[in-house]
């Protein structure tokens, strides 16, 4: 039973949703998602790909290029 609370509460947040990119990624999402239990061989990591549009993936990249890739010469004393 809980189990099936759950998909109601998350049908409550989708129906919620005003964003039609949103919207598209969750379709996207449950698509893939779909598709790798019926294959049965799913990796953490696949169900993910290509859940971020372009400009979100180029913002992540931005934000781990300045924070990882810069060098504070100050930590290492």
């Amino acid at each position: 039973m809980y189990s099936e609370a759950k998909k109601l509460h998350i049908i409550e947040e989708v129906l919620k949703i005003k964003s039609e990119s949103t919207l598209s990624a969750l379709e996207n999402f449950l698509k893939k998602s779909k598709k790798n239990e019926d294959v049965g061989k799913t990796s953490d990591f696949r169900k993910f790909s290509g859940i971020w549009s372009k400009n979100e993936a180029e913002e992540i990249e931005k934000i781990i290029f300045e924070s990882c890739e810069t060098i504070h010469p100050d930590d290492w004393k």
